[in-house]
């Protein structure tokens, strides 16, 4: 993955909270790509999704184009103590030579593919911001350590994540392959959560474990919408592409980690048998497929996960 020398970078939503030393280690292995996502003793590790509608509201839309309007927001915590990490990331050239600003880089890109996708359905966006930390933070969802791994939270519409979990936990614990296109994966499911929490899917959420639970659905459409922003990244951006190249590789790097964070591989890898009734996000070829299906397709339809009768 390369991004364009000439594109501007905006860090506008993105902030770095620096380290809180409350953090203490992982007692499991965290999941990837939830919404409040917990580490937790043993083999099952157990989504927690907040229903209460004060935390994830909704908007009585229709989930497609036409329908989309943003909601409202917490308390911002996003800039508390932002340690001013990404000050110096300007243009995709500065993209290309450091990891932070590649981060910025792939969080403009996803707020452009996703608010002219609203803007073209008639609908209103607001953006997710994006945060970084080390050892703990506050949100909006209430304190998180780096166990929890990258999250979505709805009540202040952040994204949240340790920069060390790719390397010590997706690579390290969970047999992840590694690649500069990981990252990016990670935080466009997160941000697909985002589009979730403005669409109103996350109020149909009734179940939370189960192979044909909710919360596997809404784990799994999360995946179809980052392979969505995946097909059309190349061409995204304002005025000036953010991305400029894309090959089988950062794709072979996206499913890899896909298949890495699926719930079968992870039970297996935290020494149980597999366990379907303990699912809460989805069997790695179930992972891989529904990314897929986004990166083939690039349509919203095509992701319902909600209305398909085999996952």
């Amino acid at each position: 993955m390369r991004f364009n020398p000439k594109a501007s970078l905006d860090t506008g939503r993105v902030s770095d909270r620096g380290g809180s030393g409350l953090g203490g280690g992982s007692n499991g292995i965290p999941i990837p790509g939830g919404v409040k996502a917990g580490g937790g003793a043993g083999m099952l590790i157990v989504l927690i999704i907040v229903l209460a509608a004060s935390c994830l509201g909704g908007n009585g839309g229709s989930g497609l184009p036409g329908g989309m309007l943003g909601q409202g927001v917490g308390t911002d915590t996003t800039r508390m103590g932002d340690s001013e990490r990404y000050a110096n990331c300007q243009t995709g050239a500065d993209a290309n030579e450091d990891v932070d600003c590649a981060r910025v880089a792939v969080e403009n890109s996803l707020y452009t593919y996703w608010s002219d996708l609203f803007e073209r359905g008639g609908g209103t966006f607001r953006p997710a911001t994006m945060s970084t930390f080390s050892g703990a933070t506050s949100t909006g969802c209430g304190q998180a350590s780096s166990q929890v791994g990258p999250f979505y939270c709805p009540a202040d519409q952040g994204i949240y994540l340790d920069t060390t979990f790719f390397a010590e936990v997706l690579e390290g614990q969970l047999g992840g392959q590694g690649g500069d296109f990981v990252e990016p994966y990670v935080l466009a499911h997160e941000y697909g959560h985002h589009v979730q929490n403005l669409l109103g899917t996350m109020g149909k959420v009734r179940t939370q474990r189960g192979a044909d639970s909710d919360a596997v659905r809404l784990e799994l459409q999360a995946d179809c919408y980052a392979g969505m922003w995946t097909r059309a990244a190349e061409g995204t951006g304002e005025g000036v592409a953010i991305i400029e190249d894309l090959d089988e590789g950062d794709i072979t790097e996206a499913l890899d980690s896909a298949k890495a964070v699926g719930d079968d591989r992870i039970q297996k890898r935290s020494g149980g048998r597999v366990d379907k009734e303990g699912w809460t996000h989805g069997s790695s070829e179930q992972r891989m497929r529904w990314f897929s299906t986004g990166y083939e397709t690039g349509d919203l339809e095509a992701c319902d996960t909600f209305s398909a009768s085999s996952l």
